[in-house]
Order: C-alpha cells, then sequence, then structure tokens
C-alpha cells in the first residue's frame, strides 16, 4: 500500500497520478467509485456491488417471507434480551 498527496484544485477537481492511472488502466470517461468511511476515503476503479449485493439479499429475504419490519422487529427483541 502506497500513500501519496493530492491537491484539489478548481471545483472539487483531483488529478490522480499518471503512474497510478497507467497501473490500473484508468482512461478519461471511467466511472469511479467514492466511498466516504468516516472520514477515510476510498477511491475505487471498479464499480461498487454494494448496492446489487443488498438488492440480492432483500430479494432472498422476501423469498423467504421477511420483511424489514420483521427484521427490525427481531432486532428489538434480542437487543431487550441483553437489556439493551
Amino acid at each position: 500500500m502506497s500513500s501519496m498527496t493530492l491537491h484539489m484544485a478548481q471545483r472539487g477537481l483531483i488529478t490522480i497520478p499518471k503512474a497510478v492511472r497507467e497501473t490500473y488502466g484508468i482512461q478519461p470517461g471511467d466511472a469511479m467509485t467514492f466511498m466516504d468511511l468516516g472520514g477515510v476515503f476510498v477511491l475505487s476503479p471498479k464499480p461498487s456491488q454494494v448496492d446489487a449485493l443488498a438488492d440480492r439479499m432483500a430479494a432472498e429475504l422476501q423469498d423467504k417471507g421477511e420483511s424489514l419490519e420483521s427484521m427490525l422487529q427481531a432486532l428489538r427483541e434480542e437487543r431487550d434480551q441483553y437489556g439493551g
């Protein structure tokens, strides 16, 4: 893992160093994923799979008859067992 200092230009633009662009084959116009992990920023040249995974999990739970409300109720019951 390496670290480098980047500077923000006008309108919030940040230049990704040429060596990084070449290493990962990043081209102008490529879509990237930006995640804010509580103040730690992650920029990935790959599309995020989080939304697709969440949709797949939701569909599987619905197929089993689960709903958001039933899952929240189960969480409340677990919390109550531990005095939360």
